[in-house]
């Protein structure tokens, strides 16, 4: 049985920015076609726009508040807010709060650096 606790995860960052703490994906445990992470982003912070050629990801606000952009959508999300983002979409994410903003990130297939497409140099 495989049990990870956040704890025991060492974080590390994202291509996109994001402090990732990576609980369960094939790299650590049975699980092959999927992963499920928990991201940071620090007060005044914000991920790079970046969109997944193959990945499906689910954001799912734990902590904090924010402002999710998918391709020209602007939606503020809050605690208990599952966004769903398909392949191929420009997304950011930006901390709107006066917290860190925590989420768990589902990607299927898992989280890799090769399969995330940066889409802004800076903003």
């Amino acid at each position: 049985m495989d049990v990870k606790n956040i704890a025991d995860a060492p974080a590390f960052i994202t291509k996109d920015g994001s402090e990732i703490r990576e609980l369960l994906a094939y790299r650590n445990s049975a699980v092959r076609n999927q992963s499920l992470a928990e991201a940071r982003v620090p007060v005044g912070g914000a991920t790079q726009e970046h969109c997944h050629a193959k990945t499906e990801e689910i954001y799912f606000i734990t902590h904090g508040t924010g402002r999710m952009r998918i391709e020209s959508e602007l939606r503020d999300v809050k605690p208990g807010d599952a966004v769903a983002i398909p392949p191929g979409q420009k997304h950011k994410l930006w901390n709107t709060g006066t917290e860190v903003l925590r989420l768990l990130c589902c990607c299927a297939p898992c989280y890799e650096h090769a399969d995330t497409i940066i889409t802004e140099t800076n903003e």
